[in-house]
């Protein structure tokens, strides 16, 4: 299983490689993985195979897959109808199609992820596939994304699935907790029973629905055919929206007996079925017959799936599969007529019949067994669910009752005469008539690569119908988990004179009448308020949504800063004042201080803290702020706290340098118009908050009863995380998983800030040497004679005037110590004092000093790479260490002492949490390098633009360290 899963991965990532070598025959090769995921699938008919591999023990988070008879039949559908479309698009794309290379990786990622959908045993695990079916189905529907359509109806379907998504997540959480486990396998065999679980279900299917476009979330599914033919035959068909049913159909065994579950299912199963069903006879778009006939058969397999008893469980199942190939075969069709003709309006298509036989045989035989004749398959699967419902669900404790049950079989028998109309409609409208339009006389014929999916997909539908026998063995094997086990109805072409044949026969004659008053039924329904059109609902709650936000926004942000910082910093005072004073109190043990140096460097903050409230020159405060970050790492040193000392003050002076580079291009006094006074209430706000933090923080410090856990971290860093540094094994191991939230968080906000800066082109390295000469900055003016010493590759570039010969020589004497050193901070810091953020913390600084001294070419020559490159290297090495844990069969980012004798060195120990140290330091380097490349490299042309300032803009301070 996980080997199918990771052939599609990697099938995924070489996608755009392939394509860009081979062109569109690259899906042939592509269609190669999920074959092979077919053939292993189908091996397994019958069988039960189980993975259980540990990730995140701690939230019952692990990878466990399970293959049993319901997940092998979905199994066998996702994987054998996408190899066929991955063959499909081989053909019904050109080689110059846009983003052909990205299409091609999101069908095969598709693939995947639904694959591993119908596998999952773990909820968790579920929900994160359910996730990434829903993301990349939002990017192939928007495929065509210059379309102002396709991005409205792929942000559509995004919205509602995704909303859909996040109530199942809840309930999944709820029921993982009533339970206590999240394997679905043991919350089904063990199914809770009362209110709060009865909640946790009816959120589930929420999620069920709107995955699977049920009414009331139906709309989103015509509006997705703003996607290329293939995306909605594979996604729309066959896949995507059957995610919905498998959920409904993985937990009826446990869950249909509960009070929400038949109320919900059967009505709003039901009401799909007519209300798309009568929608599909007005439609003259091929496509949107086929997206409402499809939401009408989705109401059809929700309610058969979800009835919960063993027969109308065999019906459903049996018409899933059916589905599944009628419906992409139609899809496909359609995409061949389209592809041949340049349209897909029925009323343009007159004379196809004749022209391409070929294509109207297969159409006419999928929309057969749409419609329920005999001898495809779509009629065994109808005529089960028929016999069923008559008999009241036939086996186990049945539906509630006869009435319910005859009620919902006059429904779906009215559905049926739907399916059959539009059935007929769709074959009409696209063969029939003798003259050809003029699309039809000049169409081409379409390739036989891209007619051999949907005819062996035809040919499965009979097949499917007459050698019904193998079939029934496999889908009972899943029927026989739900109330009745005992086999009372196998499924046949042939029951003899029935009721239930009696109720097809009803339904064909039924639909063949409606469609011989399709003119009426399109004036009708013209005339009539539009049926179940939810597009107008969504648009209105769209926009309702925004005037609420709009209003909330003028409300709360008002655009003031010291209006939205005073909401903060009152709720961040109040709240918790309010919640202590009312809440019970441990008694307050206060300690003052252990050494004069404390009470020393604690007076020396405050005083810097004051003044910086009241000096007017900006760098001035900015250094008195600094002063008390360096308070604080020297409080944290006297407390015996080296890393953290180390960090606080590579981070302070990292502040600083990032607060000089802004500031140079400010005036060096605050303006008068913007000094402000004393100002008493922002005073007394300030003494309150600070007032009030201290005061909780005291009292949590004195609630502690038991005896602290730190107490046991340096013996569990050694033995567990082999490390002594208490600090550093926390960060790599213990609390790796929040380290790496960190770190892609770091990502984003460099990512942010260079985009600010950069709002054209947001990627490149900064200049080098050879850059100033190749664009003509440098002149013989600038770089001076040429006997004079340089000890920068760049202090010829730069005007004598603007040059430190000091800081010239101090930077290249001290630049390979600084990386040394960092680099030691790196791989020390698992037993000392260290590690990757500190490490690439002087690193960064060691980038500083080089830019300080030269300006931006020297940035360039000290690191000439894309900063980008770096923050992503960083960041997939540290995940990668995830990944390489997990492929080895040990729960993801765990670490491992591996030792071995090197010549010389001797006998060597290295934690294999150092990789994701290597990580965090690449990441950490990257953000100085994109932070200097933006807010300084990236600003110096604008200076040297613009001119240098007059000299009373900035203090001399400044304007002897930072560069123009």
């Amino acid at each position: 299983m996980i080997a199918v899963l990771l052939a599609h991965l990697v099938a995924a990532l070489a996608a755009p490689l392939l394509v860009r070598r081979l062109g569109r025959d690259a899906f042939f090769v592509l269609a190669l993985v999920p074959l092979g995921g077919f053939v292993w699938a189908l091996a397994h008919v019958g069988q039960t195979l189980r993975v259980d591999v540990g990730w995140i023990s701690g939230l019952q988070l692990n990878f466990s897959l399970v293959l049993d008879p319901l997940a092998t039949i979905l199994a066998c559908l996702v994987t054998g109808v996408g190899a066929l479309v991955l063959a499909y698009c081989g053909r019904y794309f050109d080689d110059d199609e846009p983003r052909l290379g990205l299409f091609a990786l999101e069908m095969v990622a598709f693939a995947g992820s639904m694959f591993g959908l119908v596998l999952a045993d773990n909820m968790l695990l579920l929900y994160g596939f359910w996730e990434l079916t829903t993301v990349l189905s939002f990017l192939l529907v928007g495929h065509y994304g210059s379309q102002a359509t396709s991005r409205r109806n792929a942000t559509q379907a995004l919205l509602v699935t995704t909303a859909g998504g996040l109530a199942m997540l809840v309930g999944i959480v709820i029921l993982g907790q009533v339970t206590g486990s999240y394997l679905l396998s043991a919350v089904i065999a063990d199914a809770p029973r009362g209110w709060l679980s009865g909640v946790g279900v009816l959120l589930l299917l929420v999620g069920a629905l709107s995955k699977s476009a049920i009414v009331p979330f139906h709309f989103w599914l015509p509006g997705a055919m703003a996607a290329p033919t293939p995306v909605s035959a594979y996604l729309h068909a066959a896949a995507m929206v059957k995610a919905g049913i498998y959920l409904v159909a993985r937990l009826a065994p446990g869950f249909a007996d509960a009070a929400p579950w038949r109320v919900s299912v059967l009505t709003l199963g039901v009401l799909s079925m007519l209300v798309a069903g009568w929608r599909a006879l007005r439609e003259t778009d091929l496509k949107l017959v086929l997206a409402f006939g499809t939401v009408s058969q989705l109401g059809f397999l929700m309610t058969l799936v979800g009835s919960g008893t063993r027969d109308l469980a065999l019906a459903g199942m049996t018409m899933v599969v059916a589905h599944a190939l009628f419906k992409s075969t139609l899809f496909l069709t359609v995409g061949a007529i389209d592809h041949a003709t340049g349209t897909r309006d029925l009323r343009e298509l007159s004379g196809l019949g004749r022209r391409s036989p070929v294509l109207a045989v297969l159409a006419s035989a999928a929309a057969l067994s749409m419609a329920g004749v005999p001898p495809f398959l779509g009629f065994v699967g109808k005529e089960a669910a028929f016999e069923s419902l008559l008999h009241g669900g036939r086996s186990g404790a049945g539906l509630p009752n006869q009435v319910v049950s005859l009620v919902v079989l006059a429904g779906l028998v009215l559905g049926s005469v739907f399916t059959v109309a539009y059935s007929l409609r769709f074959v009409w409208g696209a063969f029939g008539g003798r003259a050809p339009s003029p699309a039809v006389a000049g169409m081409h014929d379409p390739d036989r690569l891209l007619l051999a999916p949907p005819v062996l997909l035809a040919v499965l539908g009979l097949v499917g119908g007459l050698a019904y026998r193998p079939l029934d063995t496999a889908l009972s094997a899943y029927a026989r988990t739900l109330p009745g086990g005992d086999e009372t109805y196998r499924l046949a072409l042939w029951h003899g004179f029935s009721p239930a044949l009696g109720l097809s026969v009803v339904a064909l004659l039924g639909g063949a009448l409606l469609f011989a008053a399709r003119d009426a039924v399109v004036r009708l329904q013209r005339q009539s308020p539009p049926l179940g059109n939810a597009d107008r609902a969504y648009d209105a709650t769209l926009h309702a949504a925004d005037r609420l936000s709009q209003r909330l926004t003028a409300t709360t942000q008002r655009g003031s800063l010291p209006v939205n910082l005073t909401v903060i910093l009152l709720t961040l005072t109040v709240l918790p004042t309010v919640f202590l004073a009312l809440g019970p109190r441990a008694g307050l043990r206060l300690r003052g201080f252990d050494s004069p140096a404390q009470a020393v460097v604690g007076v020396l903050a405050v005083i810097c803290a004051f003044a910086a409230t009241r000096v007017h020159n900006r760098l001035t405060g900015v250094l008195l702020v600094g002063l008390t970050g360096y308070s604080c790492a020297v409080i944290f040193a006297l407390h015996g706290a080296p890393d953290l000392a180390l960090t606080q003050l590579l981070v302070e002076t990292l502040t600083l340098v990032v607060f000089v580079l802004v500031l140079r291009k400010m005036p060096a006094d605050v303006t008068p118009l913007s000094r402000m006074g004393f100002r008493a209430r922002r005073a007394v706000l300030a003494g309150g908050v600070g007032t009030a933090v201290t005061v909780i923080a005291a009292y949590a410090i004195s609630a502690r009863t038991a005896v602290a856990d730190s107490l046991a971290l340096p013996e569990a860093a050694y033995t567990r995380g082999h490390g002594s540094n208490v600090v550093n094994v926390i960060l790599v191991d213990v609390r790796a998983w929040d380290t790496l939230g960190e770190i892609s968080v770091l990502v984003v906000a460099a990512t942010g800030v260079a985009s600010l800066v950069f709002r054209h082109r947001r990627f490149g390295s900064a200049p080098r040497v050879s850059d100033a000469y190749a664009d003509g900055v440098a002149t013989s003016e600038l770089a001076g004679p040429p006997e004079e010493t340089t000890w920068l590759a760049s202090g010829g570039l730069e005007d004598r005037e603007h040059r430190s010969l000091v800081l010239e020589v101090a930077t290249r004497l001290v630049f390979p110590t600084i990386m040394v050193v960092s680099v030691y901070f790196l791989f020390a810091g698992h037993n000392s004092p260290g590690g990757g953020f500190a490490g690439g913390l002087v690193a960064g600084l060691a980038l500083v000093v080089r830019y300080l001294a030269g300006g931006r070419y020297e940035l360039g020559e000290a690191l000439g790479v894309d900063a980008g490159l770096v923050l992503g290297l960083g960041l997939l090495f540290a995940a990668g260490t995830a990944t390489t844990s997990l492929l080895l069969g040990a729960p993801v980012l765990s670490s491992a002492l591996v030792e071995v004798d090197v010549p010389v060195l001797g006998h060597v120990k290295v934690v294999t949490a150092l990789f994701f140290d290597v990580g965090v330091y690449l990441v950490v380097v990257g953000l100085v390098l994109d932070v200097l490349r933006s807010l300084g490299a990236g600003l110096d042309p604008v200076a040297e633009n613009e001119g240098v300032p007059d000299a009373t803009e900035f203090s001399p301070t400044v304007r002897d360290v930072v560069r123009p």
